[in-house]
């Protein structure tokens, strides 16, 4: 897609994409009701008496969300270019403060949350605040874009002490792939050569792949991977370990049929999928929707990429361009991503699924950024 040069644009003229939010609004009743649904046996497990702790609190923050969504909607995006800078030093700085005692919190073996007031993932943030500083230093540097030093190695290199501090420090893998992909297709967008990508993009790519080999296998950090990378491979020869999850996801999948077991009736979500209001919620609702209602979900989300798409094509500036076509590459590809892993079609990732995965955190990031460029 060309981008085009910059052009003064009037805000209070902007239209309101009715389509995306209408797409919004569905996507999210639906991951409530599927919160809702997923999540109640193991709230029950959990709490013993209280199957709805996991709704309420999403519940809650989609409300708060939806009161951000309006409040966003009457600040001019353009305004978002003069803080790019602080947006990025502040993701740095946020994504080490999980080292802090006493705010960082530690969860299955991973320091990735961190406690103020509220526990939240750094990273949700930092994903968000990363494309409103991409958008800004791209618009800014257009004539370079087709430079192989300033228009592909500068903005990786960039990139690339996130990438550390998400691979090192928070050993948050999933997080560092979508940026990373997010940050490509909007190089491409503004221009960067795509022989750049295929060529060097692809030696790092394979140089960054073999890097976490051998720091998995000569170290305990991310040692996980191989063998969930085994279990993708043939998930059933450990059936009771690292494979589990994948095959109780398709037995879900393939229990759900065409039209699905009934909403509320899985029953691989008792304890059988761990924790399946997150990751692998798409199973449960693949088993109680069945075909018709995962096709319905996969086509919503398609008129969402389909909107964004065009509200970047739409865009009266550069910036404005850049920032519709990450928000949309951040959503698109983590749904496309999640949908990969719970159907076996790629090794497991730990990618939530926009809009339906619990997570206070992600939910709000994601509504806020929609409306931002609605």
């Amino acid at each position: 897609m060309a981008i085009k040069a910059n052009k003064n644009s009037t805000f209070a003229n902007k239209q309101m994409d009715f389509i995306l939010l209408i797409v919004v609004i569905i996507l999210l009743a639906l991951g409530l009701i599927m919160v809702l649904s997923a999540s109640s046996p193991s709230a029950l497990a959990e709490t013993g008496d209280d199957s709805y702790v996991y709704f309420r609190k999403q519940g809650l923050v989609a409300i708060v969300g939806i009161i951000a969504m309006l409040l966003i909607s009457k600040i001019d995006y353009r305004k978002y270019k003069k803080f790019s800078k602080i947006a990025y030093i502040g993701s740095i700085i946020i994504l080490l403060m999980v080292l802090i005692p006493g705010i960082g919190y530690e969860a299955g073996g991973a320091y990735r949350w961190i406690t103020i007031g509220t526990r939240f993932q750094p990273s949700e943030i930092a994903k968000v605040a990363l494309i409103i500083f991409y958008a800004a230093y791209l618009s800014d540097h257009l004539k370079e874009i087709d430079s192989f030093k300033k228009g592909f190695l500068k903005p990786f290199l960039i990139l690339l002490p996130i990438i550390l501090i998400l691979i090192l420090v928070q050993d948050h893998l999933s997080a560092t792939i979508i940026i990373i992909m997010v940050v490509s297709i909007m190089m491409l967008t503004a221009g960067s050569k795509l022989r750049y990508f295929l060529s060097f993009g692809t030696l790092g790519a394979i140089g960054g792949v073999g890097g976490l080999y051998l720091l998995a296998k000569f170290t305990e950090k991310g040692a996980f991977r191989i063998a969930r990378i085994v279990s993708f491979l043939d998930p059933w020869a450990d059936k009771q370990g690292d494979g589990w999850q994948i095959i109780q996801s398709l037995y879900a999948i393939g229990s759900g049929g065409l039209f699905g077991v009934g909403l509320g009736e899985s029953k691989q979500k008792y304890l059988y999928i761990s924790e399946p209001q997150n990751d692998f919620i798409f199973s449960v609702l693949a088993e109680e929707l069945g075909f018709v209602g995962c096709a319905a979900v996969i086509i919503l989300f398609a008129i969402f990429i389909w909107r964004g798409i065009l509200i970047a094509m739409k865009a009266p500036d550069t910036f404005g361009s850049l920032l519709a076509i990450g928000i949309t590459s951040l959503i698109g590809l983590q749904a496309i991503i999640n949908i990969a892993v719970v159907t076996s079609s790629m090794p497991v990732t730990g990618m939530p699924l926009p809009f339906f995965s619990y997570g206070g955190t992600a939910l709000f990031i994601l509504l806020c950024s929609v409306r931002s460029i609605a």
